[in-house]
């Protein structure tokens, strides 16, 4: 079981989901992904996320990033629990859960771990770029949720700093300042970033969001 690390391909594999075969790589096609996982079918949190994630699915739509859920237990479960999930969240779950009852997504993204549950997936995370590259990895304990509004946060930093030569700051949302990279001289930063700059210090140089009107 390799350890997946920032900048690895993420590992194809072909799994069965809710809507039906899926080739994780054909699946993705130009879009980027989040691949997360969850402990079991028919459990409390779970449900609350899987809620989440479908009425968040047009922020993801928008962003060009396809969402995947998994689960180690059958399609047939994960339909039965997409009722409940329906019903209880007041949504429409609108993405595929992969069905792992085998674990091998779940081994070959090492989302087992025995510490925590020798059978039972941690709640994983895997942000995939359109170059099918893992752009970031979060993992939290089954007892903790995750926070939506911060992967839509990081998704946003991630695809703004992939095509544009700056960093965002500490609490960084769309639209704040940002951090001009250390590999761009002053001299050359006025041409870069029209909109301005303002130097703090040599090596802490911020402008405007270059990708906003």
């Amino acid at each position: 079981m390799a350890t997946i690390r920032l900048g690895d391909i993420a590992p194809n594999f072909t799994a069965m989901s809710t809507e039906g075969m899926i080739n994780f790589h054909e699946w993705l096609g130009d879009s980027w992904g989040v691949l997360f996982s969850h402990p079991a079918d028919y459990t409390p949190v779970c449900t609350t996320e899987l809620g989440t994630v479908a009425r968040y699915k047009s922020q993801f739509d928008k962003r060009n990033v396809k969402v995947v859920a998994l689960s180690v237990d059958s399609v047939e479960s994960h339909h039965g629990w997409v009722k409940d999930i329906n019903e209880t969240q007041f949504t429409t779950v609108n993405f595929p859960i992969i069905a792992d009852e085998d674990r091998k997504v779940s081994e070959l993204y090492d989302m087992i771990h025995p510490n925590a549950s020798e059978n039972h997936t941690v709640r994983s995370v895997f942000v995939i770029g359109d170059d099918k590259k893992v752009k970031l990895t979060i993992t939290y304990p089954a007892s903790t949720g995750r926070n939506f509004d911060e992967l839509l946060r990081v998704i946003d930093s991630l695809q703004l700093t992939a095509y544009h030569k700056v960093a965002t700051p500490a609490n960084w949302v769309n639209g704040d300042d940002c951090v001009v990279v250390p590999s761009v001289a002053t001299a050359d930063i006025p041409a870069m970033f029209p909109k301005g700059f303002k130097e703090v210090k040599p090596y802490l140089r911020m402008t405007p969001q270059p990708n906003l009107d």
